[in-house]
């Protein structure tokens, strides 16, 4: 059933100026939301994997690589840094202060509005797997890589505040095997428990106090 609770103010440019590894942890319990012709679509953000650039082997712009898909990394935080791997459309909020190129990859959103047009758009009914995975969630809620740069604090595409969760655990990234040793960082950062986190694994720690979260 779809929770209009969920829905609170769009986050301001602010939000979006903290440093990587705290919005990381700030965007869960956060609302992903894209409008569109056919309808609005909006998750929760549950799980999330921080990528800090230039000292990051993991990161796009690992040494200050500029490239054409890295562009957006290297200016203002708080935008729509989108690219294709696998033939799917990942989603990444940009972060790090410009020309400081750092990003924040959303790996799970749990369904909140917009279920039946998510089902329909990924051909399954609605269970955890409709989003569980940064692949799934861009399909489900409609996000595509003429997103790419776009304003987070503007709509169509946009988060919005959310719920604060209860309990945070973060651990080490997934499928960056061949990334030294930026494999073993635990920045990656879930919702304790959530059902639509994408794979759960050992918890390295366990927040249970918000950081940086905008009032």
């Amino acid at each position: 059933m779809e929770d209009q609770s969920y829905f609170f103010p769009i986050l301001d440019k602010y939000f979006f100026q903290q440093p990587t590894l705290e919005l990381a942890v700030s965007l869960l319990g956060c609302v992903l939301i894209k409008e569109c012709d056919e309808g609005t679509a909006a998750g929760m953000i549950v799980e999330t994997e921080a990528y800090i650039g230039p000292m990051d082997r993991a990161a796009h712009s690992y040494n200050n690589r500029r490239t054409r898909r890295t562009e957006v990394m290297f200016h203002e935080p708080g935008l729509a840094y989108t690219y294709v791997m696998h033939t799917h459309t990942l989603f990444n909020v940009v972060s790090g202060e410009k020309g400081n190129p750092e990003a924040v990859l959303v790996r799970a959103v749990e369904p909140v509005k917009g279920i039946e047009l998510m089902a329909r758009r990924r051909g399954m009914p609605d269970s955890a797997n409709l989003t569980n995975g940064p692949g799934k969630l861009t399909k489900a809620l409609g996000i595509k890589m003429s997103d790419y740069g776009h304003s987070l604090t503007e709509k169509p595409l946009y988060i919005a505040k959310g719920m604060m969760p209860d309990s945070i655990s973060s651990g080490k990234r997934i499928g960056i095997d061949n990334s030294g040793e930026a494999k073993d960082y635990p920045w990656r950062f879930w919702i304790t428990d959530n059902p639509y986190v994408s794979r759960h694994q050992k918890a390295v720690n366990v927040i249970t106090q918000r950081i940086g979260r905008q009032k």
